[in-house]
């Protein structure tokens, strides 16, 4: 969750062997913590105004788009992998490294999360479900209980697993793709997500068919995208977008998605309900290589400024530990009644999360990862 190291562009927009590197960008870095706090966000006013924590109807429902920054995750998570990836890198020191980013905190924020969901909060759970929580396998298998078991929002980290286990193999061969060819694969990539969903929708329960919308391989073509634009661009490929064109773009569709069910002709409401996770995916992956090609030409903006590269440097212990918080205020003060004075209440848990995240990143998972570096095996 540090800096990030970039490769140098590359003036061939032919194969090669690796993407070279560069220095660190830190407008990815910034760009976390935002997906972060638009998970936070969505969580802490719910999907309704009995749900979540508080609910603001100020920003209800357009805050319930905030569930897509996970999405945002699984782009970066292809993109920075594969722009940071030295060709030969044994696979065996790879999953190494990868372990030691997230299991120790992982672990670490599971422990109060527990106590305060199921032991205390009284949810239910198996020991089974637990232990596929634990080992970050849970969103594998249809039958974990609950749905969401040990630390709910850990479920993306066993998605970010499955990835791991398969990059050293799917790297190798993106290599000798051209970027035509690679752009073609993430395209049909992302239409395949869609027609699953449509598919889904129409012939699995609501729960199954959330839950196939969580598995690993449904969510790959997020991370394949990812993966083909680093190598696009670090063949010289250059996209057109600005961020704030962007930002513009994406919060009109946001309106109309949100409100889609009184807008919109059923058919072409639930298309868009089938579709908004690949619409997100192209957003998220405009968005990066905007940031990309703006820093990189010496354009550094807010995202780089300390407080938001510190903020990104803490966006992993923040997404694990707000859930945990939020439960907590829940059950210490219940829900109060829809008001936009919610909105205070919002951002100081946001900061209290946030002060955790700080200490969570600083006396654990910084000097878990340290170690975990000088075990490294050759």
């Amino acid at each position: 969750m540090s800096s990030i190291l970039l490769p140098k562009q590359s003036s061939s927009p032919k194969p090669s062997a690796s993407a070279p590197r560069n220095e660190r960008l830190d407008s990815l870095t910034g760009l976390r913590f935002l997906a972060a706090f638009a998970v936070f966000v969505h969580h802490f006013t719910g999907v309704s105004a009995s749900g979540g924590v508080a609910h603001a109807p100020l920003l209800f429902p357009y805050s319930t788009m905030g569930v897509y920054g996970v999405g945002f995750f699984f782009v970066l998570s292809g993109f920075l992998l594969a722009w940071g990836h030295r060709a030969g890198t044994p696979a065996r020191v790879f999953y190494w490294r990868r372990a030691g980013r997230i299991l120790p905190l992982h672990i670490a924020a599971t422990i109060p999360c527990v106590w305060v969901f199921h032991l205390w909060g009284g949810v239910p759970w198996d020991l089974p479900s637990f232990l596929a929580s634990l080992v970050l396998v849970q969103a594998w298998f249809p039958g974990v209980v609950p749905m969401f078991p040990g630390n709910g929002v850990s479920w993306t980290l066993s998605v970010e697993v499955f990835f791991y286990l398969l990059f050293p193999l799917v790297i190798r061969g993106a290599y000798r793709l051209r970027t035509r060819t690679l752009l073609a694969l993430a395209a049909a990539g992302l239409i395949a997500m869609w027609a699953v969903n449509w598919w889904a929708a129409a012939h699995l329960s609501p729960f199954h068919c959330e839950w196939l919308m969580r598995h690993p391989l449904a969510r790959l073509p997020e991370f394949g995208l990812g993966l083909a634009l680093a190598l696009a661009v670090g063949r010289g490929l250059r996209v057109p977008g600005r961020p704030a064109l962007l930002a513009a773009a994406f919060a009109a569709y946001a309106v109309v998605y949100v409100h889609r069910g009184d807008w919109l002709p059923g058919a072409v409401a639930d298309q868009l309900s089938w579709s908004v996770r690949p619409v997100v995916a192209v957003f998220s992956v405009l968005v990066i290589a905007a940031y990309v090609q703006r820093e990189r030409a010496g354009r550094r903006g807010w995202l780089c400024t300390p407080v938001m590269v510190r903020l990104g440097a803490w966006s992993y212990a923040f997404y694990l530990l707000h859930q945990t918080v939020n439960r907590l205020v829940i059950d210490h003060w219940g829900r109060p009644a829809p008001s936009d004075l919610s909105l205070f209440t919002l951002l100081g848990v946001a900061a209290a999360v946030t002060a955790l995240s700080w200490a969570a990143y600083r006396y654990v998972e910084e000097p878990a990862r340290r170690w975990w570096m000088r075990h490294q095996p050759t």
